[in-house]
């Protein structure tokens, strides 16, 4: 095994000769690839939705796009306005100037309802009128309160246009489905009047609102509101559409911003370090370029930016960073002994190459374990989180050598960072002393503080609540809770019940069902969730047969026999009203059931659809049904999500735990070398658990920068700790030799990235805060496990020998 590795690194250091001396080649040859990779840099996408977190070969999103090819998009856009007086004639003629001017300028839009031309079903005679509520303006007190008493007596209404006490009304955007760039809208032009839906061309890809279309809908919404919005008329914003709208604004305005506040930190502090320029400029430049290349890589397999692989930037700062760090660190203090630059670029390449390879590969290796999760961002960043640590690489080892080879550097630069290398020298001889010498007792300590974390692991919550990722302040927050509360909820769960045969609607047993159910899914809650209204094709039913039977409350009621429900459906697509779209198909075999729930944490999803789904089983056996649209997938979203996370991380451990015993060559030894692992990602935990911090996706995702940094430390440690040990064969001298070595670099790794990431703390959005926090914790626990851990378990497991004698390691 040694013999394998002498002549790995007799090859780095022959590899670095031949670029030392092919330099101007090297880097021309690179920057050309480079320049080629990222001429695909602009054809990045961003997808903020929730369908992106599914593979587009998930059966639910399948069912959700089935669902919205024939019923249109779910996802409404709520603005909410609460006047002085509802119906009053002022207001009533400011809300029709609001939602004529929304109707004519917001684009991809496919319906727009409010009480001025919310549904009216009315009967003359033996005729049925379907009207707009205010098709006849009144003129009179007399005439706006009848039309109030319809209002307020109409069940459709309630919670829907208007707030049970009156006060607040709405006007409800639904956008169209297909993007405007889907194959089939050239095809679909001058068919608008035929009630089928037009099939996709065979062989194309059905292409659905955009997330940059969902971004014009609601600018142009926010831009005509923000004219009519007043002291007096407090005018909100809500739905899934404008929540993720301005999630995703919030987000990447934060990311962006402290992206590159971290990186003038991590900057600032490897000046310091370094007390050059070049320390500075040569690792940002592997870190932009790996970055960049990254996602060009995205842009070229068609893979666009979703909320969760926003932390690919940071993941690559971190590794990009640690790597070039490690070399540089090395080739400085050579370079300080020696004064001679090729001979320093060479001892470089051959005393750290192979750690360096070691580390990208192991952690490429673990977090490709990710490729395979049911959650689609979380798949993506395995693969290109991998893909970008291995650019890092190879940047690193090909590119970063023949620049430090070209870039003059100054001898007097050298001189200067020798006070500075001394009192490092000193803290880190003093830690090894320490490590070394108090073993037993470090172990103890540190057992002692994991059983602590341990006990607040058991504390974790699991949660997806993007909502209470903005400040309690923020404009979209407020308003979505103000709705939830006023409105009784602003998202929508679908269900789809399948008679499977034409006319299957007619039949009155059915249709009792499907209202029945309605009634018993209002009184559906759990916790803070709850169902707001239920509604169906029942409903438009009940209101046909109330107004053919001189409009009595007491005909509120669904026909009891097949010949008068379908006579009845017949008379109203003859009123040429064309709302029976909305609720059921064209052959009346397939309808729609509606259920209005809160924005809430998505963990709660789950519960109330396997209680729904409990219920359906029970009363719907002969009924093939489906439970989709938006809040569904989001509760399948984030189940999946822990079920792939946690199987991922297993496996990664795994994969991690024998690519350290293949590069240490001792199965013992090998399985050691994971607790300093480990014990950083299990003191994270602990913490989350102890502070209450809501267990999400970006939380889960701080693990994965923990494994690779601290399989980056480790890896560092242990291969020079091998080296030292059988030089000398004394395990304490070993360790100080490898703190003095490669110790330099993980103190400057660590220190640099903290802060760096501690910068994210001054977020305005919670997610990230948390996010800075956690990742700059991780980072420092890491290094004291590899500063106090690892050391003091190699002097207990590696006895004093001769250098000649076989040891452990």
């Amino acid at each position: 095994m040694n013999n394998i590795r002498n002549r790995i690194e007799h090859q780095f250091e022959a590899f670095a000769r031949k670029i030392y001396h092919h330099r101007f080649k090297t880097v021309f040859l690179m920057l050309i690839a480079i320049g080629g990779l990222l001429s695909q840099l602009p054809t990045i996408v961003i997808d903020a939705s929730t369908e992106a977190f599914l593979h587009k070969t998930d059966p639910a999103l399948l069912t959700y796009n089935d669902f919205r090819d024939q019923f249109g998009r779910d996802e409404m856009i709520i603005v909410a306005l609460k006047p002085k007086q509802v119906f009053d004639f002022n207001f009533l003629n400011t809300l029709k100037k609001l939602h004529t001017e929304l109707e004519e300028n917001v684009p991809y839009l496919d319906d727009i309802t409010s009480l001025i031309n919310a549904r009216n079903t009315l009967g003359e005679k033996d005729l049925l009128i379907v009207e707009d509520l205010l098709e006849d303006w009144p003129e009179t007190e007399k005439q706006l309160q009848t039309i109030k008493q319809r209002a307020m007596s109409n069940p459709m209404y309630e919670n829907m246009l208007i707030s049970k006490d009156g006060s607040s009304t709405t006007i409800i955007i639904r956008t169209q489905s297909r993007s405007s760039m889907s194959p089939e809208n050239e095809i679909m032009a001058g068919f608008e009047n035929f009630d089928d839906a037009i099939e996709t061309p065979t062989g194309t890809e059905r292409k659905y609102l955009t997330d940059e279309e969902n971004t014009e809908v609601i600018q142009a919404v926010e831009k005509i509101v923000e004219k009519y919005r007043s002291p007096d008329l407090p005018i909100y914003l809500a739905g899934s559409p404008a929540v993720v709208h301005f999630l995703k604004e919030a987000m990447m305005s934060d990311m962006m911003k402290f992206m590159l506040l971290a990186v003038l930190t991590v900057s600032i502090l490897l000046y310091i370090m370094f007390r050059r320029i070049t320390g500075v400029v040569l690792p940002m430049l592997i870190v932009i370029l790996s970055l960049l290349s990254t996602i060009s890589l995205m842009a070229i397999t068609g893979i666009p930016i979703k909320v969760p692989t926003e932390i690919l930037p940071s993941f690559i700062l971190a590794v990009g960073v640690g790597s070039s760090v490690h070399i540089l660190a090395i080739f400085f203090h050579r370079l300080r002994k020696t004064n001679n630059k090729e001979e320093s670029i060479v001892y470089t390449l051959g005393h750290s190459g192979l750690a360096v390879m070691m580390t990208n590969l192991t952690t490429a290796a673990g977090l490709m374990s990710f490729a395979n999760a049911s959650v689609a961002p979380v798949a993506e960043i395995g693969i290109f989180a991998s893909a970008g640590i291995l650019l890092a690489f190879i940047y690193t080892i090909v590119l970063l050598p023949p620049l430090i080879a070209i870039i003059p550097l100054s001898s007097k630069k050298t001189e200067s960072l020798r006070k500075g290398n001394r009192i490092m020298d000193k803290v880190l001889e003093n830690i090894g002393r320490f490590s070394t010498t108090h073993p037993r007792k470090i172990l103890f300590v540190s057992f002692c503080i994991i059983a602590i974390a341990f006990t607040g692991i058991f504390s974790i919550r699991f949660s997806h609540f993007p909502l209470k990722w903005l400040p309690e302040t923020n404009a979209i927050r407020v308003a979505t809770e103000k709705i939830d509360k006023a409105l009784n909820g602003s998202m929508s769960m679908e269900i789809l019940f399948k008679t499977n045969r034409e006319n299957g609607l007619y039949e009155p047993e059915l249709l009792n069902r499907i209202e029945t159910a309605a009634v018993d899914f209002e009184k559906m809650s759990n916790k803070e969730m709850f169902i707001g209204k239920a509604w169906s094709v029942t409903t438009i039913l009940k209101e046909i047969n109330q107004a053919l039977n001189e409009n009595s409350p007491a005909a509120y009621t669904i026909p009891q026999n097949e010949p008068m429900v379908a006579q009845e459906f017949l008379l109203f697509e003859n009123s040429g009203s064309d709302d029976l779209e909305d609720f059921v198909d064209s052959q009346f075999s397939m309808a729609r059931l509606t259920l209005k729930v809160p924005f809430v944490d998505g963990i709660l999803y789950d519960p109330l659809e396997e209680e729904i789904t409990t219920y359906l089983n029970k009363n719907f056996p002969d009924v093939d049904f489906q439970i989709t649209g938006l809040v569904a997938l989001l509760a399948k979203t984030f189940n999946n999500t822990i079920t792939s996370m946690a199987e991922s991380y297993l496996i990664a451990l795994v994969i991690i735990t024998l690519m350290m015993i293949l590069l240490i060559g001792r199965i013992r030894i090998g399985l050691l070398s994971m607790i300093p692992n480990l014990v950083p990602i299990i003191l994270m935990l602990g913490v989350i658990g102890w502070f209450g911090f809501p267990m999400d996706l970006f939380t889960m995702m701080v693990a994965s920068i923990a494994i690779g940094l601290a399989v980056d430390d480790t890896i560092h440690f242990m291969h020079n700790f091998r080296r030292y040990y059988e030089q000398s064969g004394d395990p304490k001298k070993a360790v100080l030799d490898t703190l003095h070595s490669t110790g330099r670099a993980m103190l400057v790794t660590s220190v640099v990235l903290s802060f760096g990431f501690f910068i994210y703390m001054f977020a305005s959005m919670q997610n990230i805060i948390r996010f800075g926090f956690l990742t700059g914790f991780t980072i420092i626990m890491a290094l004291a496990s590899d500063y106090l851990i690892a050391p003091a378990l190699m002097v207990l497991v590696n006895k004093t020998t001769m250098p000649a004698q076989r040891s452990e390691i």
